[in-house]
């Protein structure tokens, strides 16, 4: 299948479900993330089935193929490529630079891509902490606990805050969160989750919860 900015949403959707879990997608999670109507992800993911990019049986969940993984990984390289080019070259912040990122995904050629990855010094993350893929397509993913799901006392580093809601992103960059931040966590589940950056307590959003993922 010609490579194009609905297949490669379609792709990309599936990639990134199983970044930070094991548990595959289905047809109307697809359908949810992407804002379509569940007729069309299924007649999509059909064809998609037919040109050896997903796995996929009625009713059933969806998988990459390895022709699949390796396309998604490629535009997935993209996109946070350029999120990190703007945010290092241009001064965007971290929550403007996605819609920036979905149209020049599609404008960029590999040549000029390279050349940003290189200015770059070759980074493994984005500004939100997602990995990379690297040429080849490989990314590693290390040991992480969600903050809703870490013990009051848990140390670790901020590894990833999502990029799903931009007022949040804006929120907890004015409240200190930062990739690579180290935070102890002095009270997380059934409340408004509240961490430690320095020395003084600091009172998150409750959509923290499932929004920030911290080294375990």
């Amino acid at each position: 299948m010609p490579s194009s900015p609905a297949v490669d949403d379609y792709l990309k959707v599936v990639y990134q479900h199983t970044e930070w879990q094991d548990e595959r997608i289905t047809p109307s999670q697809l359908a949810q993330q992407l804002g379509l109507a569940p007729s069309s992800v299924t007649e999509m993911v059909q064809k998609l089935a037919a040109s050896g990019l997903v796995d996929h049986r009625r009713y059933g969940p969806i998988t990459l193929t390895e022709e699949g993984r390796r396309r998604a990984a490629a535009i997935v390289r993209r996109h946070r490529l350029v999120e990190t080019w703007l945010v290092q070259e241009y001064g965007y912040t971290w929550d403007e630079v996605h819609d920036e990122a979905e149209v020049l995904e599609h404008a960029l050629s590999d040549r000029l891509l390279d050349r940003i990855d290189e200015r770059l010094g070759r980074p493994r993350f984005d500004p939100h902490g997602d990995a990379i893929p690297d040429a080849a397509g490989h990314t590693d993913r290390v040991p992480f606990v969600m903050l809703g799901q870490a013990t009051p006392g848990h140390v670790g580093r901020v590894l990833r805050v999502s990029d799903r809601d931009p007022g949040l992103l804006r929120e907890l960059e004015r409240l200190g969160v930062d990739v690579g931040r180290v935070t102890t966590v002095l009270a997380s589940a059934g409340t408004a989750p509240t961490v430690r950056f320095d020395t003084e307590p600091v009172v998150l959003p409750r959509d923290a919860h499932d929004a920030i993922w911290l080294s375990a």
